[in-house]
């Protein structure tokens, strides 16, 4: 039987349950536990699909195609398992689904309420998401819920897993409470009375920590943690001390040096093996002891909350780490590349442009994509960042005069990118995107299939063939294919079903390659991904010839 840990925060937003809850999975998993976690979500929305990045952070895509909160992406990148659509649901799926159902009649005529039904939905999506990992016997199931005790949207979610634990019986169930002790300037001194609020609150609604885990700027005193301990009821041993470090990695080995797992292991009445983190030991080793500097160029238009760039921002580190580098992020604005010329982009290592949504900022994404080219300095471009990659070689090479995105000029003469109006998907059916689709329900997203031309740094980096996860709309236009190959870019990769342009290359660059998915989802800190560290490395050796 599955045994459960619900993860609950309390006292403000944004305190990193996400990280928490994944770091407590690995030590669990470095057991010998099979682990396995989900996301609630509390807010209205379907998925976070629609969602603007300012406000929501990243959208994580799994291998299934499903648009899920960020947090997955911490899920995946710090333990095995991988998440898939059922991994991640919102308070607008429950609805959905429940009104679906009194649509049909399934309620035979009753008053639907939030209790019991929109809590039994809830507890239905918990129990369909646990049962999908491991053919339903995962040991443990790590539930973290979205949002803040106090929160009236969370209230639902909070009663469905408090009747949960009640119905599961003891040491079956473990509630995990992560709250702030903030430093109180000028004095500096830490405060506990946020954290004994927000076990208040939680246990109103019913809900008894089994373990807090208290962030702070600091390690939290031995005398700060007994008076949390006293007034929050919660033995001594179980208030851990959450402090800030340098890199996420190094949480889950001082989660394990304050014995959470053990606990939680006591709590569920499990005997797992001996932890085993001589992994996250090694990878800590590492990360403090790199050799390289690399100044890395990130060309967006969301890099005033970085948030935006989660799983980008990993790789990009997991890259610096099997490459012996210590990566500085310059966050550069494509606008202002527009407004204020490219001489922000001298001196960089490389430069890289990520994925986005709408024309703004895409004149600066191109001149970046054309400096890089013109400088041979080690350029990767990432869906969009592919997109205006071409576009720039169709303009300033190809003489293509005028080229563009129909997503950004409807009238363009050369459209090497538009919308394929009609799409077959990965069930066969087939999905219509045009420009007045849902813009939530037409991407091409998932995990998919491509072909690599032998002899291409994409051949070098996967080998013949490669899977990885995609969230676009628009496609590089097939038809100018020939043209732009006779001005010497290389198409080296495309989906074996459609034909479908995946990767570019120029052969007469240092290392100048762009592809149309998503290569940061499928990276995680143990093994890196193999084509951001072929693009540092060739970063790396272009800053050994200029020495």
């Amino acid at each position: 039987m599955t045994k459960y840990v619900f993860i609950t925060g309390g006292v403000v937003s944004s305190l990193g349950k996400g990280i928490a809850a994944a770091s407590l999975a690995a030590i669990l998993e470095s057991r010998g536990l099979n682990v396995t976690m989900l996301k609630l979500d509390p807010y209205i929305n379907v998925d976070p699909g629609t969602m603007s990045p300012f406000q929501h952070g990243e959208v994580f895509v799994t291998e299934d195609g499903a648009e899920t909160d960020l947090d997955l992406g911490h899920y995946e990148r710090f333990i095995s398992t991988r998440m898939t659509k059922l991994n991640n649901f919102t308070t607008g799926r429950i609805y959905e689904s429940v009104l679906k159902k009194e649509r049909r009649g399934d309620y035979l005529g009753k008053t639907v309420q939030v209790i019991p039904h929109i809590t039994n939905e809830i507890q239905d999506f918990i129990i369909k998401g646990v049962e999908s990992s491991f053919n339903g016997k995962a040991d443990i199931a790590i539930i973290e819920i979205g949002g803040t005790v106090g929160d009236i949207e969370s209230l639902p979610f909070l009663e469905a897993v408090r009747q949960m634990s009640l119905l599961m019986g003891k040491h079956n169930s473990a509630f995990v409470h992560l709250t702030l002790v903030p430093s109180v300037f000028p004095a500096g001194e830490l405060k506990t009375k946020p954290t004994q609020h927000s076990v208040q609150k939680l246990r109103e609604i019913g809900i008894h920590p089994d373990l807090l885990l208290c962030r702070a700027d600091r390690a939290i005193p031995e005398e700060e943690r007994a008076k949390i301990s006293m007034f929050s009821n919660v033995s001594m041993e179980s208030v851990i001390s959450v402090w800030n470090v340098d890199s996420i990695y190094k949480i889950p080995l001082m989660l394990h040096e304050q014995g959470v797992d053990s606990i939680i292991c006591d709590v569920l009445a499990l005997k797992p093996n001996v932890a085993d983190l001589s992994i996250w030991r090694k990878l800590i080793s590492t990360i403090e002891n790199l050799e390289h500097n690399i100044t890395l160029g990130l060309v967006g238009k969301y890099v005033d909350f970085t948030e935006s760039y989660k799983s980008l921002i990993e790789a990009i580190a997991h890259a610096g780490i099997h490459t012996n580098s210590k990566i500085k992020i310059m966050y550069i604005d494509s606008e202002d590349l527009e407004h204020n010329g490219v001489g922000v982009l001298d001196n960089l290592d490389a430069i890289l442009i990520p994925g986005g949504f709408g024309k703004r900022g895409i004149e600066g994404k191109i001149l970046a994509a054309r400096y890089a080219r013109e400088n041979n300095i080690p350029f990767l471009g990432i869906c969009l960042g592919m997109q205006v990659a071409v576009i720039e070689y169709a303009r300033n090479i190809a003489n293509l005069l005028g080229a563009n995105s129909t997503e950004f000029d409807k009238n363009t003469h050369y459209p090497v990118v538009a919308l394929v109006e009609e799409w077959v998907n990965g069930e066969g059916s087939i999905e219509i995107r045009n420009s007045l689709s849902d813009l939530g329900g037409t991407m091409r997203k998932g995990s998919q299939h491509i072909s690599i031309k032998p002899n291409t740094i994409a051949f070098n980096v996967y080998g013949s063939d490669a899977y990885e996860r995609h969230r676009h709309r628009y496609e590089v236009n097939n038809y100018y294919i020939e043209i732009l190959e006779k001005n010497g870019l290389i198409f080296s990769g495309e989906t074996i079903k459609e034909k479908l342009p995946e990767i570019i290359e120029l052969p007469s660059h240092c290392w100048f390659v762009g592809v149309q998915f998503h290569p940061e989802f499928n990276s995680n800190p143990r093994d890196g991904h193999p084509l951001f560290i072929s693009f540092i490395n060739a970063a790396i050796r272009m800053k050994n010839i200029e020495k």
